[in-house]
């Protein structure tokens, strides 16, 4: 493996592109990009930079907040644009992380940069958020302020908790060239799930039975998340300070 480059103490390639141009690592066997674009466009566009086995969970609820059933692709209500990136690794997975103010994936940035509003979705430790090893919590960011609002207050009435992400610059997804912010408005929204709250989405936590085990955790999260994106729909849009 390459040595570890300057540009970050975590990440080994330095964006997508880099991961794409090197012959080691192969598309459908090291990692997958998956997407959905609809004719015409979604107001928003729902984001997993590092699904699969590099931050799991995310892709099954990249999928479900888009509108479409993990297990089956089947619409299951208001349907979003999604894109997608994912570890398909049997170890190592952490490799192909590519921090999300370095995403360059041409479809990605075409997608969302034709959005008005966009929603990044990842995993981090309870710990790197500054809590218990324990804690099932969601530290929530961007630059959307409105949205953001929304996510706090839906997520908290269904119960979870959900955390202004302002004090955590590292995890707070402000960066101007974060994937999530360069939607049409330059703003978007950032969800970090904690490793135990991720865990509790799921019956089974493997990459094969993620889909098919989701419980009434995720489905909560789902939806509380669905009706915060909703509220953005022109008509229903708050004004932004």
């Amino acid at each position: 493996m390459r040595p570890q480059p300057q540009w970050s103490a975590v990440d080994v390639y330095a964006s997508n592109s880099d991961i794409y141009a090197d012959p080691r690592m192969v598309e459908r066997v090291d990692y997958r990009r998956r997407f959905k674009r609809h004719r015409p466009r979604t107001s928003a566009t729902i984001l997993a930079p590092h699904g699969g086995g590099i931050e799991f969970g995310t892709s099954e609820l990249c999928l479900a907040i888009a509108g479409y059933h993990p297990a089956t692709r089947v619409p299951i209500g208001q349907t979003y644009d999604y894109w997608m990136f994912e570890g398909l690794r049997s170890y190592a997975n952490d490799l192909l992380h590519v921090t999300s103010s370095n995403c360059d994936d041409r479809v990605a940035l075409e997608m969302v940069s034709e959005s008005s509003h966009a929603l990044g979705l990842h995993g981090c430790t309870a710990v790197a958020a500054g809590l218990p090893d324990y804690a099932r919590a969601v530290l929530v960011g961007g630059r959307d302020a409105v949205l953001r609002g929304l996510l706090l207050t839906r997520l908290r009435r269904a119960g979870f908790q959900a955390i202004d992400a302002i004090d955590h610059p590292e995890l707070g997804g402000y960066d101007r060239t974060n994937i999530a912010n360069r939607t049409s408005r330059k703003r978007g929204a950032q969800l970090e799930l904690t490793t135990p709250l991720r865990a509790a989405m799921f019956e089974t936590n493997t990459r094969s039975e993620r889909k098919t085990s989701t419980t009434a955790v995720f489905w909560d999260f789902v939806a509380a998340t669905r009706c915060a994106i909703a509220a953005t729909r022109p008509g229903r849009q708050q004004s932004q300070n």
